[in-house]
């Protein structure tokens, strides 16, 4: 067994607490090429699809990725920014905004990086970073709010793979879940109202989450619990009577039975019945991406209005609304409780002194050359 290098240890200084927000990952552009690295790290992952490894690698090596990276890529062009994919964007902002957020509550020398599971800048590499940054101390934030072995358990496996070639393991800690937590579910009240003072109420509210194999709640993944119970809390926050609101689940694969109602079938259902205007939140996503700018807000809408419907509304994701990221520093500060997150005076000044050492060594060099 060959350990990856360890940096440099510098004896004398407080070893750094650091928090790293995890989103699923994007491609680096919206390009066939781009699209099949991506699609392939992802749907590479057996806690993704379970299936066995040969059988599934031909399938997604001759079938999927030759035909539904074209497709896909056509996808993400249609919601790509000038700043780049919208969840890599979001995520960024949410990781620098939490920063603030936290040193604001006292936390000034915490250090918060974003990484992703699938494509860049991937979970190693950020994680590797951090300890040459002198961090001791890790916390991973998933950016999933309801546990599942498919997303928040594909993170574990890729923090344990990691550190499995690591000789010096800094102390780690794990948010699993936060569903149920009270400012996730202030923030998503907030959100709805908002919309609502601003376009009027529709006659029922579709909460949208991503859906997994129904295969995954019989084999005891709580996910599917998870969805239910935030919906049920958001519908009390919101005051709604079980007509008023439906929960679904979207972005099916295969031909495996998910987890039901679909949410397209069920928008399209809803028009069908009459129902004229209809509102999609998707709670499950703390981030805009292509499942909720391109699937709900354009496919699903279509699916609405060319069944009779007249008015659909895509409420967004959380982003970074000033609740949802009050919402975040509180749920990421319980979890950091008991670990040093602000330096002693004296370990400041020294290295406020080193920095000026280094300043006036690299300008006499400049000098001298």
């Amino acid at each position: 067994m060959t350990f990856l290098k360890e940096p440099p240890h510098k004896h004398g200084t407080l070893g750094r607490s650091a928090i790293v927000l995890v989103n699923l990952g994007t491609p680096d552009e919206p390009t066939r090429s781009a699209v099949r690295r991506y699609l392939k790290e992802f749907l590479s992952d057996p806690r993704v699809v379970e299936i066995p490894k040969a059988v599934w690698w031909f399938i997604l090596n001759l079938i999927i990725l030759p035909f539904r990276s074209g497709q896909s890529a056509k996808k993400y062009e249609t919601i790509w920014t000038r700043e780049g994919s919208p969840l890599r964007t979001h995520t960024a902002a949410q990781a620098l905004y939490l920063r603030g957020a936290l040193g604001e509550r006292g936390h000034q020398d915490l250090t918060v990086a974003m990484a992703m599971r699938y494509g860049s800048p991937s979970l190693p590499e950020v994680l590797t970073k951090l300890k040459a940054d002198g961090a001791e101390r890790i916390l991973v934030l998933p950016a999933y709010p309801q546990y599942s072995g498919t997303t928040t358990g594909s993170i574990y496996d890729a923090v344990f793979q990691h550190y499995g070639k690591v000789r010096n393991i800094p102390e780690m800690r794990f948010i699993r879940n936060y569903h149920d937590h009270d400012g996730y579910i202030h923030a998503l009240k907030q959100s709805v109202l908002a919309h609502w003072e601003q376009h009027g109420r529709p006659e029922k509210l579709v909460m949208s989450f991503h859906g997994v194999p129904k295969r995954t709640l019989m084999l005891g993944d709580p996910y599917h619990c998870e969805c239910l119970k935030t919906a049920r809390l958001l519908a009390a926050a919101l005051k709604l009577t079980l007509e008023q609101y439906v929960v679904t689940f979207q972005s099916r694969f295969g031909k495996a039975e998910w987890l039901q109602p679909y949410t397209a079938p069920t928008v399209a259902q809803l028009a069908r019945d009459g129902v004229k205007r209809l509102d999609v939140i998707c709670p499950g996503f703390i981030s805009d991406c292509l499942e909720t700018l391109e699937e709900i807000s354009m496919e699903v809408r279509h699916d609405f209005e060319s069944n009779g419907g007249k008015e659909f509304h895509y409420i967004p994701c959380l982003n970074e609304s000033p609740a949802w990221i009050a919402a975040l520093a509180e749920i990421a500060e319980q979890h950091i409780i008991g670990w040093p997150t602000q330096m002693a005076p004296a370990e400041r000044e020294l290295l406020k002194k080193e920095a000026e050492a280094a300043r006036a060594s690299a300008l006499e060099r400049g000098a001298a050359d």
